[in-house]
């Protein structure tokens, strides 16, 4: 088949749509991606890129054509919506011009945020009558109202009428997490559109090189977060953990990232004297992943007590399990309950800093043998239901019933 994938975010940004696009290649199809300038997360456009260079590319047999957008900076509101904005229009004058020129079989909306995403695939669909498949991986108009704190009724209608046309408009809705469902149906009868379509792990990390340099981590108890250290993630919480696991040297925090509340965190350690139990190593490349998640005894997945995320499975549980460590989790809804079910760790509320810091104690005093047997059913139940290769055969055959 010959493919679009429409997103902002791709490579050499670290996103899904790189797996995507990169796996459907290699099985034969012709992949075409329509994305922006990468400048995700710093909100800077990476080296190598710009406005006037680098707006095309072939890699690995991908083409690669990119809209240009206004960089995100440092992701205040006005900011992004600039960047949200910017984007769709000028993706959507380039779809203008794809279509013109190239035929496709299917359209997929690859959409982490924003919903706008979907503007220069539905341009493409009404000139070429091709089908969007719409991989929907963060609700709208929710997203606004409750991690964006937007509380404007025009505003968060406006956005509603958009999403309804959206689903209307897409072939078939994907959604990475079960509880996405009853936001959907409330928009309309899409009963008949909609596919559960998990997030999976990197190669990297499951079958990863676990010899990739790292810096040289502190003995004892390593609890490890890696990932964007932003809001959603409630750092507030993860720091009151360890500030009450302070006397406990042999408990360690390492973080693994960076992100908006990173300021935070560092003035938090430094405030508290938390210097020898939480660790900041700063970002790495995923590639680096399966050498941290291979020195750490449990690794820690946290997001707020909002409604939005209780209806997520944050995407590293899928990366956490493929590692084969047991997870430690501060969240609710649906990752909370896929941890459960996969009997591959512990799970508290979300925003529980108390149950947080017992939960980890009791961890640190039990034997090895039992947080391995609890990493390996990790590991066996994504076996089961993440892996890429099962996912992408899932999308081959949604994407080529007619």
């Amino acid at each position: 088949m010959k493919v679009l994938i429409v997103t902002q975010y791709f490579y050499p940004e670290n996103f899904k749509s790189n797996d995507m696009a990169f796996e459907l290649k290699k099985r034969g199809h012709e992949v075409t991606v329509l994305t922006g300038i990468p400048n995700y997360p710093e909100g800077k456009i990476y080296d190598g890129y710009g406005f006037f260079k680098t707006r095309k590319q072939i890699i690995d047999g991908v083409e690669i054509i990119r809209a240009l957008l206004m960089p995100r900076g440092k992701g205040g509101g006005i900011r992004l919506f600039i960047n949200y904005f910017s984007w769709a229009f000028f993706a959507s004058l380039k779809a203008r011009k794809i279509s013109s020129s190239k035929k496709f079989d299917a359209i997929i909306v690859h959409e982490p945020s924003p919903i706008t995403q979907f503007y220069p695939a539905l341009v493409v669909k009404k000139r070429q009558k091709t089908p969007i498949y719409f991989w929907v991986m963060d609700l709208w108009p929710e997203s606004l109202e409750i991690a964006g704190g937007i509380k404007n009724k025009f505003i968060l209608n406006f956005f509603t009428k958009m999403v309804q046309k959206f689903y209307k408009e897409s072939e078939k809705i994907l959604i990475t997490s079960k509880g996405f469902k009853k936001s959907i149906l409330e928009k309309g009868d899409f009963e008949d559109k909609i596919h559960y379509f998990p997030n999976w792990a990197e190669d990297t990390i499951s079958f990863g090189n676990k010899e990739f340099p790292i810096p040289t981590l502190p003995e004892g108890f390593k609890v490890m977060f890696a990932g964007n250290i932003g809001e959603a993630q409630d750092m507030d919480s993860i720091m009151m953990a360890a500030l009450r696991l302070k006397q406990n040297k042999n408990i360690k925090f390492i973080l693994v990232g960076d992100g908006r509340k990173m300021p935070f965190v560092q003035d938090f350690i430094k405030n508290n004297n938390l210097e020898e139990t939480v660790y900041t190593v700063g970002r790495y490349p995923v590639e680096a992943m399966a050498s941290f998640f291979d020195a750490a005894d449990v690794l820690l997945v946290s997001l707020k007590d909002d409604p939005i995320f209780n209806l997520t499975v944050p995407a590293k549980v899928q990366a956490y399990m493929s590692s084969g460590k047991p997870i430690i989790a501060m969240l609710n809804g649906e990752g909370a309950e896929t941890i459960i079910e996969a009997n591959c760790g512990f799970a508290v509320p979300a925003g529980n800093s108390d149950k947080l810091a017992e939960i980890i104690n009791q961890a640190s005093q039990m034997t090895k043998e039992h947080l391995l047997s609890l990493g390996e059913n990790g590991k066996k139940f994504y076996e089961t239901h993440y892996k890429m290769e099962e996912c992408i055969s899932n999308l081959e055959k949604i994407i080529s019933q007619k």
